[in-house]
Parts: structure tokens; sequence; C-alpha cells
């Protein structure tokens, strides 16, 4: 473990990650902040590369980081003019840790969380999309009465705590369906919804398409899952993040390591058995018997990625993060307002 150098303090609700939303086992061992840069950057001659480019992937070996993985084994980093490495955060290691700290240099993580933390005085900025669908919805067993977000009150509704994703999911749903905290019953159940649900501790949960659907659908539960919002929501999902001073300095690795990405989630949507058994050769404990729920996870996942044609669009929605700056400020979500434009940057690529 390598120390930590001192860090602003990042509020308890930022310590968990939440691309996962939890420990997705399936049969497996399981400083204030500069703004955001402006215009197309281009590499400086006189910058000299860093000498290396350490991705943090927020949680331990998944499927869920595939592209990861492929581009790897597939050299797809190979234009970047640095030592890419992938490193996995510890289970109770905090999610911009090791960023500020400078023992990484891209996180991927969600970018309503990197708001957050850039609210709280963290260097953090997303360079380009992961997800680019909200992963994260209500769900009910197939036979509940609940059919609308608004059935919702007088229900209760488990969610794993009041931080993180899973928690802001949870408060833009109420604010679609026009209830408040106090229109329904919010249980504290830790990471274990599917548990929850299909003992009926409670009505409802917030869980992630990729996670918790996925159990309750090889568990046999026919769940239903609710969108948290019509149209488009006001959250940012998964994001590959950086920091604003690592881009300045060295934007032209920046741009490479969202281009390597890009062509890893085209390269992993289009073989998705190839990806599956890359995958396997990187989380300890994979076991055959697992491979058909971790199939359907990598589905699930590239479903969220939405390309088209093949295509992957790492462009990040100017629109949609507006809308999140908006609504973690109004729900005071937020320790104070963060400008849409200082949190992201479409300059590396992502136009």
């Amino acid at each position: 473990m390598h120390p930590e150098a001192p860090i602003p303090k990042i509020p308890a609700r930022l310590h968990r990650r939440t691309l996962l939303g939890t420990a997705f086992a399936l049969g497996l061992a399981g400083c204030a902040a500069p703004a955001a840069p402006s215009g197309s950057p281009s590499a400086s001659a006189s910058a000299t590369p860093p000498a290396r480019a350490t991705i943090g992937l927020s949680y331990i070996p998944n499927v869920q980081f595939a592209p990861f993985y492929v581009a790897q084994a597939q050299n797809l980093f190979a234009g970047v003019g640095a030592s890419v490495t992938l490193r996995h955060h510890g289970a109770t290691e905090g999610l911009f840790t090791a960023l500020t700290s400078g023992n990484e240099d891209f996180l991927v993580a969600a970018g309503s969380e990197a708001m957050q933390a850039r609210a709280e005085g963290v260097d953090v900025i997303a360079v380009a999309a992961y997800y680019k669908q909200f992963p994260v919805e209500v769900m009910v067993l197939g036979n509940s009465p609940i059919r609308t977000l608004a059935d919702l009150k007088g229900r209760s509704l488990g969610v794993p705590g009041r931080y993180g994703e899973s928690w802001l999911a949870a408060r833009v749903a109420l604010a679609t369906a026009g209830l408040t905290e106090s229109d329904v019953k919010i249980v504290e159940v830790g990471y274990t919804q599917v548990a929850a649900l299909t003992t009926k501790k409670v009505d409802a949960v917030v869980g992630f398409r990729t996670n918790e659907l996925v159990q309750l659908r090889a568990d046999g539960a026919q769940p239903r899952a609710l969108p948290v919002a019509t149209g488009t929501v006001p959250l940012v999902s998964t994001c590959l993040l950086t920091s604003s001073s690592y881009a300045k300095a060295h934007p032209e690795v920046v741009r490479q390591v969202v281009a390597g990405t890009t062509k890893a989630i085209e390269a992993t949507a289009s073989d998705q058995k190839a990806a599956i058994d890359i995958s396997a050769t990187q989380i300890p404990g994979w076991t055959a018997s697992a491979r058909s729920q971790n199939e359907a996870v990598l589905a699930a996942t590239v479903e969220l990625m939405a390309l088209t044609d093949g295509r992957f669009q790492p462009a990040l929605d100017a629109g949609q993060w507006q809308a999140m700056a908006d609504f973690l400020d109004r729900s005071k979500l937020i320790a104070k307002p963060v400008p849409a434009a200082d949190a992201f940057t479409n300059a590396y690529g992502g136009a």
C-alpha cells in the first residue's frame, strides 16, 4: 500500500465506488481546482511526456471493465506517449484518493461524483464518456402494484445508503414523480438490494442495470425496472476522468488515452465472446459456471455504451452536464455550485 499525500477532505458519500453499485460476485472470488481547459489543446513541443498514464478502475476486477482488459490484450494503447497501466481500487479506498495523491492519472467513475468532488476542491474533470445511458433504475418484482414512480408514495424504497450514484438516482426518481422523501420510506439496505427486494423487506430498490437487474433475472425474479426520469436523466454516469493539471501538462497523452479507450469499447462490442475470454484472465477466481451471467453483465454494459453502427462516440453531453449542475445545486446535493463547463471538456477527442 502506497503512502498517501494530504488531500482535500472528501465527503463520506464519495468514498464508495458506484460504477458497479456493489460487489457483483457472480460466482467469482470475490488545492482549489483550476478551470477545465477551453478550446482544442495541442501537444507542446517542449512538454515532456509523462513516464506513465495510470488508469484507476474504481472497483475490483469485473467484466464491466472489459474494454480496458481488451485494450491491454490487443495493444490498443500503443499510440499513447506514456506507459499505460490499470489499477483497481481497494475495497475501502477513497474514490478520488489515488487521483489526488498522484498515484493515478485517470479514473473511471461517475460524472455526478466528479462534480461533487470538484465542489469540495478536488481537481477532476471528465474528458470522455464511458456509459452513454444512465445505468441506475428503480426496480420492483414482476407482480408489484408499483407501475410508475408515483406509485412509490407510501411505500418503502431500498437504497445502499444516502450517498453515491444510487442515492442521487433515488432523488431524481422522487423529483420525477413529484414526491419528497417524506412521501416514501427510505430504507438503507447496504449492498443487499436483491435480497431486500426478493424477501420483500422493501417494496422497491434502486439498482444498476448491469448488476442488480442481472442478478434478479438470474434468480428468476422477473423484475421490472422504472427509469428514474423521462428523457435525459439530469445525472452523468460513468466517464473517463483526469485532473485538469494533468490534461494541461500532457494533452496528447489524454487525447490518445481517449482514442484508445474508444477503440477498446468498439472492439469489446464487436466481439463480446473474445472480451469475456480476455476478462477471464484478469478476474481472480473466475469459474466457467459464472460465464453465462458475466455474458449478461457485459451485454448490459455494452447496451449502456449506446454504440451506433459499431461506433462509440466519447463526446459528453453539454446539456446533460448543465442539467446535472442545476439539479445538484437545486437539491442541495453539492457543497457549492459548480459551473458545468468547469467539470467536463470535449477538447481531447470527444467532439
